[in-house]
């Protein structure tokens, strides 16, 4: 039987053009305009620039602009900052392992300049002149020529993915773009607080920060960061050990998130995404916030370089420490004492200092009980309080009415109508009912169960048609980051099917004028930030 597959002839092994070998490089570092970004202010850092600017067209997709006031690129070198492999940042094998700068493979600018129109303008501050690079996406650049410009560089890049339609295709939405674009810009403000940032979107001001020289500083710039309500709930933690140093801003537990969007991790001042990073911090928080919520920090961990490698990731996004389990450790024991010694109401800085002598000890597993339903914190929030009294009332009654009608029916009757979460037993610490069912015993999270219930008669009043609103008396007010003011418009239609009326006033203010009518008595704020 002939074979279904055709043989294609066969292809001699041949070397790939420079242009094609820059645009599959490309693949791997530039992934939208928010990765031109990161490469580009990795550059600016270790140019030790002190102020950066960041201008951004249609979400940097059509133009971006980064200028510093760094050390600048002589003109005999410009050639060499467009090739693949040329890097001033390491020369050895042993320069590799200990490796201090924010970029080191130099890859990034001939990378970008195969898949969109670039120009660079640089000048060193010996120069009387400035020098200027330009490139049309096809791998050949003009110059360099004399230019105006102050000490520092400019770079610019244009029609991003012009080239190449497939890519352009795979963009989002100009807002979402420049979402991503922010999020950069935040992580760097809170990694380098000396270096003041301005951001710019469609000739509009975004983002200004000024540089943060003290801790008061520091401060307000995570405040304008992560936001007013986080910078009110978190305290300053500084602890070193064993040659390592956490240092940071970090919430009380009763500052909870329902996603991971105000969680900043930073090692040797480079933004860094670890699991066993995340392990540690969740453990550490694992007894005193409830299922689903996720902590919110800023936290730097300061280290040996040669103790962390961080050539394993295309994005340089990832790390891996050579003794990864005392990372772990040393992470889980310094926020678990912070937690521990954190009272209700307690604020300001909070330095924590554990004897030397201490012994790393490997953090306690959590049970399933712990795993599944959070335990209460003390600090837990009156709303919160008050909403568990009043179930805790509905199931003292529920239980009455319970016993009652246990009295007054027979066994086999009470095993026909049992509902599928039984009858009512008994209260546990005023969290929970003890329930039993025709299976044997239930027990049931009261405040989960009320979010449920709430959430399918929510659902229900979405499918069946408008949502009943209610108007509030007096509309509530928000203060927030510029990250929550752009999310809260992009999502005002879909908030508006949901029954919530909310609008933005200002960079970092919304307003909100109706809730449904189903969440009636609730925390709006919370609900809104939720």
């Amino acid at each position: 039987m002939p074979s279904l597959v055709a043989c294609r002839p066969p292809m001699p092994i041949r070397p790939l053009p420079p242009q094609l070998v820059n645009q599959i490089a490309a693949g791997e570092v530039v992934e939208r305009p928010a990765s031109v970004l990161k490469e580009l202010l990795e550059n600016a850092l270790d140019a030790g620039a002190r102020r950066v600017s960041i201008e951004a067209e249609q979400g940097g997709i059509k133009r971006l602009v980064v200028s510093d006031d760094g050390c600048g690129i002589p003109r005999d070198e410009l050639g060499l900052a467009v090739s693949r492999h040329a890097t001033s940042k390491i020369a050895t094998l042993r320069d590799l392992e200990r490796v201090t700068s924010l970029g080191f493979r130099g890859e990034a600018l001939p990378s970008i300049g195969s898949v969109a129109r670039l120009q660079i303008t640089s000048r060193v501050p010996a120069s009387e002149l400035a020098w200027r690079l330009v490139g049309d996406g096809s791998g050949h650049y003009q110059g360099p020529v004399p230019a105006a410009h102050p000490p520092g560089t400019r770079v610019e890049v244009r029609d991003l993915f012009f080239n190449i339609p497939a890519r352009r295709k795979f963009l989002r939405t100009e807002r979402t773009e420049f979402q991503h674009l922010l999020g950069h810009v935040q992580r760097l403000a809170l990694s380098r607080f000396t270096v003041s940032l301005d951001l710019r979107h469609n000739r509009r001001s975004v983002l200004e920060l000024p540089p943060a020289e003290d801790e008061a500083a520091e401060d307000l710039r995570v405040a304008a960061v992560c936001g007013e309500d986080f910078a009110e709930a978190c305290v300053r933690i500084e602890h070193a050990r064993a040659g390592m140093r956490l240092w940071g801003w970090m919430a009380r537990p009763t500052f909870s998130r329902s996603q991971t969007d105000l969680q900043y991790f930073y090692v040797n001042g480079r933004p860094v995404r670890d699991r066993t990073v995340a392990h540690a911090v969740r453990q550490a928080y694992a007894d005193v916030l409830f299922h689903g919520r996720h902590p919110a920090y800023v936290l730097h961990l300061e280290m040996d370089p040669e103790a962390v490698d961080v050539n394993v990731h295309p994005a340089k996004q990832e790390v891996r420490f050579r003794d990864a389990r005392a990372v772990h450790d040393f992470l889980f024991h310094v926020l678990h004492r912070v937690i521990a010694e954190l009272r209700p109401g307690s604020a300001g800085k909070l330095r924590t200092q554990a004897p030397a002598s201490s012994p790393t000890t490997p953090p306690p597993e959590p049970s399933p009980s712990q795993t599944e339903v959070g335990l209460p914190y003390p600090g837990v929030a009156e709303a919160q309080v008050a909403s568990y009294a009043r179930m805790s009332e509905a199931a003292r009654a529920l239980s009455a009415e319970t016993e009652h009608r246990g009295e007054q029916t027979n066994q086999a009757a009470r095993e026909k109508s049992t509902p599928p979460l039984g009858f009512a037993l008994a209260q546990l610490h005023g969290i929970y009912i003890l329930a039993e069912n025709a299976r044997g015993l239930v027990l049931v999270d009261m405040h989960a169960a009320h979010e449920r219930i709430t959430y399918e008669r929510l659902k229900r009043a979405v499918h069946e048609g408008p949502v009943p609103t209610q108007r509030l008396l007096v509309p509530l007010h928000l203060q927030v980051s510029a990250t929550e003011a752009e999310h809260g418009e992009a999502a005002r239609g879909a908030l508006s099917e949901l029954g919530v009326e909310l609008d933005r006033i200002g960079p970092r203010a919304l307003v909100v004028r109706a809730i449904p009518a189903l969440l009636a008595g609730t925390d709006v704020e919370r609900l809104v930030r939720d």
